[in-house]
């Protein structure tokens, strides 16, 4: 027998909850009013058989009406008073507004989980405390209106995270590939001025800069953009340039060979002063959600048209380069390394070897790397077998953001689209609480499984229709000039939509854990990792399920979890208790890594994620850690090689830390503290003053600057050298 929930889920009836709710009550009022506990059973007892006889599942609130009949049949006047009252009052609960305690400890700073829970924002800064609460009522709209009771419950319990509902009170999007080529060659519009084709590179440089603070403003996840698209403005620079510098030699006894040379030197600064633009504008932007925009640079050589359009985005992604590992100075005029942009670097026949045209560029990248821990790598030659459209063809390009993938896509000419996509957003399962939930039972476990991604199948409608209906002018920067598409002033975005013009994933975290519980192996072990694929292709079927009935595009995608590690594992531990290699840590792996405390070496490790990051079609990054290796950059190059020929993306992680206090350079340490807190510690001088210290730490794909909560804190403190 089932009962019909407030949300409309259907659940199994529990008689068990009337006991509870009616014993409460008898509690609450004059003893000489009280009825026994046995009268108590009997109403629920009756309640229940006489849902059994309705012959169909009763709503919630018909199953209170008989409790009252039966209290009032009984004559226990008083104990049913208590009983309405109580259903009122937890009515009114359900609909009250609870914003004000959290509200006011964001503004005095007094609210631990909230200071550490984006890596990347300061939370005493007033920007970020007035999008903290403006998250903070988003979330209370949410809670209260937007979403059915159980999927709150189920986020609350850490059964599924429901992502960003801090921004899902607006109509707006997760992440996308800004279309940059099309505002730069077509024109766009900001903040209701004309922006035309730009006639030097500096200049689209800086359009761009005020392109991605825009686009950050009216999303709530990454974005990223191309250097092809800025390259055709180097030759425009370089026309404008020659022209100019012979006009200043006429008259004057040079050849052209010479003023070539003096115009290309020119050029050359151009590009230096552009990419400074970029790199500066980005780290010191501040948007309307109090934060850098989260925003990841390409390079990609086979992107260019044609020979000479390559060599000058091969002259561009060297100036990038070069500045990243030069860094930016802090506050103290120190070079440090910037959280932002993120830099990918795609490995391909022109420049994977030491006698291709482009080699050194990739010894660049390595150097970049080893000091700055970016660029991260995608391998051209592994990502053409995965990403092949319909028309049988394989295709190269950028994430969204840190990781989420867009799936390959032809439009209605037939041909492959990438820049102006976007993903509608993100629901979490929890693969660990699945298993724990089903006592090592298999065949429990499958159907469990099963309830759970229903559940994330609805919140991920949730999700899309909060999207439908959307004007264009919501943001007009997106939908109307050029960044996503160019819709006209009132239409929708609806088409947009479906069809696979954009995606909606499913995450997925705790695949290690998961199958330590139900195997008792890691899932490296060569018995348990049947069964962790079993997993993945359990989650990629559902998608493709979901996909072919609501022709939307649904794609799995390897959540990164920052602070979201620390409350899934807080959930853990208070449902089922504290199991060895299970729940016995304050956080959870990400998406299906190896455990980050399990010995195992760089390139066993990439090879053996490779097979499931293959799985993860919507988003997924691994990851080496490496010790510092800037006087070992043909280890990082062998390791890149390995990345082209096996993985699709991965990154290397090193440490970039500065002590203000005494100027140590080395790696800052986490130490416990008296009262078993983990704080940060120069080995240096001791200081542990964070705000005079500078570390940076790759923590889900991008690198965060600030500090992290004592989960993810917990798990950086275990991370083991893979090199």
């Amino acid at each position: 027998m089932n009962i019909i929930k407030r949300s409309g889920q259907e659940v199994v009836f529990d008689k068990e909850k009337i006991v509870a709710a009616v014993r409460k009550a008898n509690k609450e009022i004059v003893e000489s009013a009280r009825i026994s506990e046995m009268e108590i059973v009997g109403i629920a007892g009756a309640v229940a058989d006489e849902c059994m006889k309705m012959g169909r599942s009763a709503h919630v609130e018909e199953v209170q009406d008989m409790v009252e009949n039966r209290l009032m049949d009984m004559k226990a006047f008083v104990l049913a008073r208590k009983y309405i009252t109580y259903r009122y009052t937890r009515e009114l609960v359900r609909k009250s507004n609870t914003t004000d305690a959290q509200i006011l400890t964001l503004i005095e700073c007094n609210n631990e989980e909230v200071k550490q829970e984006n890596s990347n924002k300061n939370p005493t800064v007033n920007s970020v405390q007035r999008d903290y609460m403006a998250g903070e009522v988003s979330k209370d709209l949410t809670r209260r209106i937007l979403l059915p009771d159980d999927i709150v419950a189920a986020h609350d319990q850490g059964l599924i995270h429901f992502h960003d509902a801090d921004y899902f009170a607006q109509h707006m999007h997760n992440c996308d590939l800004v279309n940059l080529e099309d505002m730069l060659q077509n024109g766009t519009v900001i903040s209701g001025t004309l922006i035309e084709k730009p006639h030097s590179f500096s200049t689209a440089c800086n359009i761009a800069t005020q392109i991605i603070a825009q686009v950050a403003s009216n999303q709530y996840g990454g974005q990223s953009i191309s250097l092809t698209h800025l390259a055709p403005f180097v030759d425009i620079s370089r026309k404008k340039i020659r022209k100019e510098v012979a006009e200043e030699l006429s008259g004057v006894s040079v050849t052209e060979k010479q003023v070539i040379e003096i115009a290309e030197k020119r050029l050359r600064d151009e590009i230096r002063r552009g990419i400074q633009t970029i790199q500066y504008q980005v780290v010191t932007l501040l948007t309307t959600n109090g934060q850098a925009p989260f925003v990841t640079v390409f390079m990609y050589l086979n992107e260019a048209r044609d020979e000479q359009e390559k060599a000058d985005l091969a002259m561009i992604i060297e100036e990038t380069l070069n500045q990243r590992i030069k860094g930016v100075k802090n506050e103290s005029g120190v070079w440090i390394t910037p959280a932002f942009p993120k830099l990918i670097y795609v490995l391909e026949p022109d420049n994977i070897s030491e006698d291709q045209k482009y080699w050194y560029l990739t010894e660049l990248a390595a150097k970049c790397t080893a000091k700055r821990m970016v660029p991260d790598y995608i391998s051209e030659k592994k990502m053409l077998e995965y990403k092949v459209d319909k028309n049988g063809e394989g295709h190269c390009y950028t994430c969204m953001g840190c990781r989420s993938f867009l799936t390959p896509y032809v439009d209605e000419n037939g041909k492959p689209k990438y820049y102006g996509r976007f993903n509608q957003g993100v629901v979490t399962i929890n693969l660990v609480d699945v298993a724990l939930s089903s006592g090592r039972d298999e065949t429990k476990f499958w159907e469990i499984f099963d309830e759970r991604l229903e559940l994330c199948y609805r919140a991920l409608m949730h999700r899309h229709n909060r999207l439908l209906g959307t004007l264009s002018d919501a943001a007009p920067i997106l939908w109307q000039y050029g960044a996503l598409a160019r819709l006209e002033k009132g239409e929708t975005i609806d088409k947009l939509l479906f069809g696979g013009y954009s995606t909606i994933s499913l995450g997925y975290a705790g695949l290690y854990e998961c199958v330590k519980h139900m195997t008792g192996k890691s899932h490296t072990d060569e018995d348990a990792k049947p069964f962790a694929l079993a997993v993945m292709q359990k989650m990629n079927d559902k998608c493709k399920g979901w996909k072919a009935k609501e022709n939307i595009d649904f794609s799995l995608y390897g959540t990164p979890l920052e602070s979201t590690t620390y409350k899934f594992s807080k959930c853990l531990q208070k449902r089922f208790g504290v199991i060895p290699g299970v729940t016995d840590k304050n956080y959870i792996t990400n998406s299906y890594h190896v455990h980050v405390s399990e010995q195992i070496d760089a390139f066993t490790k990439l090879k053996f994620e490779s097979e499931f990051q293959q799985l993860s079609p919507g988003g997924a990054i691994s990851y080496v850690e490496v010790p510092n290796m800037q006087n070992n950059i043909p280890a990082v190059l062998a390791v890149m090689k390995f990345i082209y020929e096996n993985i699709m993306y991965a990154e290397l992680n090193t440490k970039s830390d500065y002590c203000q206090v005494c100027g140590y350079d080395g790696e800052i340490q986490i130490q416990t503290d008296e009262s078993g807190k983990l704080i940060w510690e120069c080995p240096c001088c001791q200081n542990r003053d964070q705000a005079k210290m500078n570390v940076a730490r790759r923590t889900c794909g991008y690198i965060g600057t600030q500090y992290w909560n004592q989960g993810r804190t917990q798990e950086i403190k275990d991370r083991v050298l893979h090199l």
